[in-house]
């Protein structure tokens, strides 16, 4: 008993030596990284904004500027420098970018991150120049997807603080904020919550269709126009006879669609990549397949291979036209692969028929996933046939 109180004191006064040293060590090595820091963004300064002359620092906390800005500063030619703060591949990815008073960028340098291979060092160098409508269209390089994606997003910022600094208002909302503001504002009832519907009908004319989460109604996109209707169909947005009466018809039709599951059970020497399918009364098809991206085929160049497929769901006409296109689940190289979860990606073949499918814009850096997920689709259109064939 002696020994055992005895060990526990030992280990209690070691714990305690090391959680003071380890204070200590902060202490000391805080404020000097902190002072490596402040030199490296003061120096950058001048990399940035070369032309820049009685730099200020600005009193952010006075302004309402994008979450990613840390520090501003102003020079006496009307343009700002801003230290950001964002995450791409790894958190803690500093950039400090200038803005001439013109709008355009006039230098953009990483000081500090955590990324894995390199790209962000010389990456600014693509956005000198470049105004608010140019930076999105900076190429992303292959291979590093998040890093650059934070970076265009950074000098955005960077840009639009420059509005505000100088006067001038802009919409700092996210497209996921601003698409939910518009949905709300068209059906209030909603309160906020929608989901977007997974379409099995053919529903030509309509963008897309929002359902409200609590059953009040549904908002359906044509092109900018966001157009409300309740369950029954009875549109409630002043719009034309002719808009009315599509909405009215499209809303009414995939509100009372019924989905039949189909018995795979029933079919002989059925492929292994079909996973479940269903039918609709109107004779469509919801088919659910797999194909092999990285994560089967890729090796350990860059990452252990997941084992897993990509999971992808398809609704499509009888005839072969895809109605609607959904990753079900993935197990890609996030930032890179992982992009096949993204809506932009997988909604491109909405629309496309066996004969064109493989017409999209490719993930970049991610040829086995690109590959994998259009092999998913081929498997779809193949599925199809069997599934028409009906039982053997």
């Amino acid at each position: 008993m002696k020994k055992s109180v005895t060990s526990t004191l030992t280990l209690v006064c070691i714990c305690a030596v090391i959680a003071v040293m380890l204070a200590i060590t902060n202490a000391i090595t805080g404020p000097v990284i902190e002072k490596n820091q402040n030199a490296a963004a003061n120096s950058a300064l001048l990399e940035v904004m070369p032309s820049g002359t009685n730099f200020t620092e600005i009193d952010i906390s006075a302004y309402t500027l994008p979450q990613t800005i840390t520090k501003a500063y102003s020079e006496e030619g009307g343009g700002y420098v801003f230290q950001l703060t964002t995450t791409g591949y790894g958190q803690g990815f500093v950039i400090m970018c200038g803005v001439n008073a013109d709008g355009t960028v006039s230098g953009a340098k990483c000081l500090s991150s955590g990324e894995t291979l390199g790209y962000e060092k010389t990456y600014g160098e693509n956005f000198i120049g470049k105004n608010a409508d140019e930076v999105a269209s900076v190429d992303t390089i292959s291979g590093a997807t998040k890093t650059t994606t934070a970076y265009r997003g950074a000098v955005a910022d960077s840009i639009n603080a420059s509005i505000i600094l100088g006067g001038g208002s802009v919409d700092l909302r996210t497209e996921e904020e601003i698409l939910r503001d518009a949905l709300s504002e068209a059906l209030p009832s909603a309160e906020g919550a929608f989901v977007k519907l997974f379409i099995v009908e053919d529903i030509t004319g309509i963008d897309a269709i929002y359902e409200a989460e609590n059953s009040t109604g549904y908002v359906c996109i044509i092109g900018e126009e966001m157009i409300a209707a309740d369950m029954e169909g009875n549109v409630l947005t002043e719009t034309s006879d002719e808009i009315a009466q599509l909405v009215s018809d499209k809303v009414t039709l995939v509100h009372t669609s019924y989905v039949i599951n189909i018995d795979l059970t029933t079919y002989t020497d059925l492929p292994s990549y079909l996973l479940e399918a269903s039918r609709t009364e109107s004779g469509n098809y919801i088919i659910t397949v797999r194909g092999a991206g990285y994560g089967i085929k890729g090796g350990d160049e860059y990452h252990p291979a997941s084992g897993e497929y990509i999971i992808v769901r398809v609704a499509m006409t009888e005839d072969g036209r895809i109605l609607d296109c959904i990753t079900v689940s993935q197990a890609e190289t996030d930032g890179i692969g992982s992009v096949c979860a993204d809506p932009k990606f997988y909604s491109q073949f909405v629309g496309k028929t066996e004969d064109n499918y493989t017409s999209i814009d490719a993930i970049s850096g991610a040829t086995y996933t690109t590959d994998g997920y259009k092999q998913a689709i081929m498997r779809a259109f193949e599925a199809l046939t069997i599934l028409k064939g009906g039982a053997n």
